[in-house]
């Protein structure tokens, strides 16, 4: 029975790669759409000419903006637990426990982290013009559902804890040994500069509003400014496209390599009933007497001396392990040519 042209191993390493790069190139896409959409968006900034460029447009609304300007609490700031007289509109409180993992196959200890606590508080907070005179002033409305909050860390502690020598033996003993535990608190402050990039709406009471946008793109705020945004998501672009690149080379690496081995097996099965002798065959007519006894298929082309047989063709001559006779093991003093007339 005739073996596969590709075995099961290549067939799923071509099925994988195949997948994973389909997997990745979607990805890819979906960030390439996004790059394309920030870069096509207007870029306004907090200014008393806003309501008015928002009126003017269909719906009164602007589908996908980005708006920067100065952070500023609706109503009462958060207070930082551990700094006083910072202020913020957003804040994380996340306390997580850093343990290390016994790994029996690497034979070493390998890090691991546990969230024991996180607590998130917001307040509804504005983006305001830089300059004092302006007047206009933007809400911003569900920050949770950006992308990633736009935070800075503004306390972090890490406590390690004391171990005696029953709490060594346990954690030896069960693989376990906690590490410390890391406090932090992040906040979005008061008067920093943020970019919002989402929705921009004007509603009939007059105030303007940035939210989600509706048609399902992302929605973004960051610290810095919207370049920022857009190379982030370049870099992640790129990424994915070379991960797809490389698992599509890699199929393609396989499958090439399959259908290399098929050729080589047919071209191997078909030479024996359609060969053609080569020049050397077809110099004369000889008979299967007259064979090489090694490879049977070219004629007796030399003669050994010292023990004169005829038994071989030059080729397998060459090919001899050890100068002895094929024959009868005797050794091999000098070869001459064989002609046949």
């Amino acid at each position: 029975m005739d073996a596969p042209p590709i075995t099961s191993g290549e067939l799923l390493c071509l099925g994988s790669s195949l997948a994973f790069s389909g997997l990745f190139y979607y990805l890819y896409r979906k960030k390439a759409r996004v790059v394309a959409r920030i870069q096509e968006a207007p870029k306004l900034q907090v200014d008393d000419d806003l309501p008015a460029l928002v009126s003017a447009t269909d719906g009164r609304c602007l589908p996908y903006v980005a708006l920067e300007g100065i952070v500023l609490p609706a109503k009462a700031a958060l207070t930082s637990h551990y700094h006083e007289g910072l202020q913020g509109v957003i804040q994380k409180l996340l306390l997580k426990e850093h343990r290390l993992i016994w790994n029996s196959l690497a034979r070493s200890w390998s890090e691991s982290e546990r969230v024991l606590s996180e607590q998130v508080y917001t307040v509804p907070f504005l983006l305001a013009s830089p300059d004092t005179e302006a007047v206009t002033q933007v809400s911003v409305e569900s920050p949770l559902q950006a992308v990633c909050l736009p935070l800075e860390t503004v306390y972090e502690r890490f406590q390690q804890p004391a171990h005696g020598f029953r709490d060594l033996l346990g954690q030896y003993l069960s693989g376990e040994k906690p590490k410390g535990i890391l406090e932090t608190e992040e906040m979005l402050r008061v008067g920093a500069g943020l970019t919002g990039i989402g929705e921009l709406a004007l509603h009939p009471d007059g105030s303007l509003h940035l939210q989600p946008p509706a048609r399902g793109s992302e929605y973004f705020l960051c610290l810095g400014d919207w370049q920022s945004v857009l190379a982030d998501l370049e870099s992640a672009s790129g990424l994915w496209k070379g991960a797809a690149l490389l698992c599509a080379a890699a199929g393609l690496a396989v499958l090439l390599h399959a259908l290399c081995r098929a050729y080589r097996r047919t071209r191997g099965q078909q030479r024996p009933q359609g060969k053609e002798p080569d020049g050397e065959e077809a110099a004369g007519d000889w008979g299967p007497e007259d064979s090489c006894v090694i490879c049977l298929t070219r004629p007796r082309e030399c003669v050994l001396l010292g023990c004169g047989h005829i038994c071989c063709c030059f080729r397998c001559f060459q090919a001899l392990p050890a100068r002895l006779c094929p024959i009868c093991r005797g050794p091999i003093d000098r070869v001459v040519p064989f002609y046949q007339a």
